[in-house]
């Protein structure tokens, strides 16, 4: 089935997005939250089996001025990562909420889509979380060479880029896509900080507290992540003390998968992690 075209209203930045429904009524619903660069059309097909072979109602969408959010020249863009990490998730959720008052709601979240939580309120009624590949990194948790890569990328790369472009350029140093100038600068200062978002000085006082989250957590690392490595993502576990929490550590190779890695978790062609990420390994 086709999902339906939706516009999540957030004001001055509507957020396009993608409803998937089973063909029966729904057990639940989740929102999807994504990846820094990676569009929502990257998650359709995971979308499609929740909701076919779940009885999931999945809601998908693109971070304001980005994908299909996108609006104005890139260089205008005044978006920072807090706003997408925040904000935007926030209305999503509370959009697909509105959506289907009294089922369950599921958050789940890749990478910047998986801690994105402590930000938000609300957070009592959320009835399950699924994060993969997200954690709290940083720059020196990568495993050599791609350490160096990302501090060519931070220190070097990104600033000296952002700063003749006005913007980040992504498609060309291996990001995947164009990124708002204050995302990839807040993102620099996140993951090249010991404290990550909570010694970030734009934040206002007291923006950031996950305790009112106590529903059934999964955290799931893979176990050839570079980007996020399985201990990074272990730490999302101190970001939301009160929750069920599990974590676990998917190896492709269990799957008779190959590299997976940090960003093809959702992809078509590793559908067999799946319905680990969904119940745990078996």
């Amino acid at each position: 089935m086709e999902p339906d075209s939706v516009t999540i209203d957030q004001p001055g930045h509507p957020l396009a997005a993608r409803l998937f429904r089973p063909d029966r009524p729904p057990q639940a619903v989740a929102v999807l939250n994504g990846a820094v660069g990676v569009p929502q059309t990257y998650y359709r097909h995971f979308a499609t089996w929740l909701a076919q072979a779940r009885g999931i109602a999945c809601l998908t969408y693109d971070y304001r001025d980005f994908g299909a959010s996108a609006s104005g020249p890139l260089r205008q863009s005044r978006t920072s990562l807090a706003d997408w990490a925040f904000d935007d998730q926030q209305a999503a959720r509370d959009h697909l909420a509105g959506l289907f008052p009294g089922l369950p709601l599921w958050v789940i979240g890749h990478s910047l889509g998986g801690f994105g939580l402590p930000g938000q309120a609300r957070l009592e009624d959320i009835d399950r979380v699924i994060t993969v590949a997200s954690g709290p990194v940083h720059h020196h948790d990568h495993p050599w060479p791609y350490q160096g890569l990302a501090r060519v990328l931070w220190f070097v790369a990104g600033p000296v880029l952002t700063r003749a472009c006005g913007y980040m350029p992504g498609r060309y140093v291996g990001l995947g896509a164009d990124l708002p100038l204050d995302v990839f600068r807040q993102w620099k200062r996140w993951c090249t900080t010991p404290g990550f978002y909570f010694e970030d000085p734009t934040l206002e006082p007291g923006r950031l507290d996950a305790g009112a989250l106590t529903c059934p957590l999964h955290i799931v690392a893979l176990a050839d992540d570079d980007t996020i490595p399985p201990p990074a993502v272990q730490r999302l576990e101190t970001l939301y003390p009160n929750a069920q929490r599990r974590f676990d550590v998917l190896d492709p190779g269990d799957f008779a998968l190959g590299k997976v890695g940090h960003l093809a978790a959702f992809a078509r062609r590793n559908a067999a992690l799946w319905p680990a990420l969904i119940d745990g390994p078996s």
